[in-house]
């Protein structure tokens, strides 16, 4: 197929071009600005913006499917970046498809539009969206997946793929968040516990996408579903956090705070931060705090019935990867 990523540039859009061009796939990206890699990959690129639906249609003109990868991602900033970002740009994306008559469209999403704050453990797909969102990322996101699913028809076939903590080699927000605030000696476990929580080697995650967008067809039993994508093995957090920080060299996180001094903190470091206008992110956010003393795993049983998705990179195998890389990395920064 003649296959549309947008966002292509991006960790998990760059992820997925890869995987579809190795399987056969005519691919172009989408992006605001060139992405050299792409080109060793066979992957052409279109300069264009999600909020300009000129460029949006002319990057869909000729294709046959779209994964639709792009989007703002974040803890922070003003409600109006993200809307226009996830939902405008989504918008756009459908219009132009529904304009085309292109058949398919695979929607990157995130298990983060059901989360309440409370603790989700084995969680399917009839969970119901959120109703209270402590970040605008999740509340936009949520949003943007029900216009994308609301507009599968029988001409023109939508699906979600929710895929959990995307990380892995490459220049992922949540490794690099991660390692840059060990480095700044700003990382401390926050309470006494340390719950379950689920994630996703971004090759699986890409491979999710792959999946859907073969088995999505008009009338398909995947048309108009959304899709938790995991490991399917939830580990507890703090063990995450510091099985990725000794890839990177880094000793353990041992320094604590108690869970109230974290949330007093994070409300008062995002009334600041708003009240000063500021634009970076704060060290500490009300949805960090509770995405690290609450369990968020899901029951993937799904995925792995109607698009045949199997984790095929095991956690301590994903690890070596991630060290390899790390090293690497820095090997290239001091030649």
């Amino acid at each position: 197929m003649k296959v549309l990523v947008t966002g292509g540039g991006g960790f998990v859009g760059g992820a997925v071009a890869r995987v579809l061009r190795r399987h056969g796939h005519e691919v172009r990206s989408l992006s605001r600005r060139e992405h050299p890699e792409l080109a060793q990959h066979g992957v052409g690129e279109v300069p264009g913006d999600l909020l300009d639906f000129d460029s949006v249609r002319a990057a869909c003109r000729g294709a046959d499917a779209v994964v639709h990868c792009a989007a703002k991602v974040g803890l922070w900033g003003p409600l109006e970046e993200f809307h226009k970002a996830n939902v405008t740009g989504t918008g756009n994306v459908l219009r132009a498809c529904q304009e085309l008559g292109i058949r398919k469209l695979v929607y990157t999403s995130s298990p983060s539009v059901v989360f309440d704050g409370r603790d989700v453990e084995g969680w399917d797909e009839s969970a119901p969206y959120s109703r209270s969102f402590d970040s605008f990322y999740s509340r936009t996101k949520a949003t943007a997946e029900e216009m994308v699913l609301s507009s599968n028809t029988a001409s023109f076939a939508t699906v979600a793929i929710r895929p959990h903590l995307v990380w892995g080699p490459g220049e992922d927000k949540l490794v690099s968040r991660l390692l840059a605030k060990a480095r700044n000696g700003e990382l401390r476990r926050i309470g006494t516990l340390n719950k379950k929580v689920d994630s996703t080697y971004v090759d699986d995650a890409a491979e999710a996408h792959r999946l859907a967008l073969d088995r999505l067809e008009p009338r398909s039993p995947v048309a108009g579903r959304a899709y938790f994508i995991s490991a399917g093995e939830p580990r507890p957090v703090w063990d995450v956090v510091n099985d990725i920080l000794a890839a990177a060299g880094l000793p353990p996180v041992t320094a604590a705070v108690s869970s109230l001094a974290a949330r007093l903190a994070a409300w008062g470091y995002e009334t600041f931060y708003a009240a000063a206008g500021k634009a970076e992110e704060p060290p500490l956010t009300r949805f960090l705090v509770q995405q690290l003393t609450t369990a968020h795993w899901f029951d993937i049983s799904a995925a792995r019935r109607d698009l045949g998705y199997s984790p095929q990179v095991p956690f301590e195998a994903a690890l070596e990867r991630l060290r390899v890389w790390l090293a690497q990395k820095s090997e290239r920064s001091e030649g």
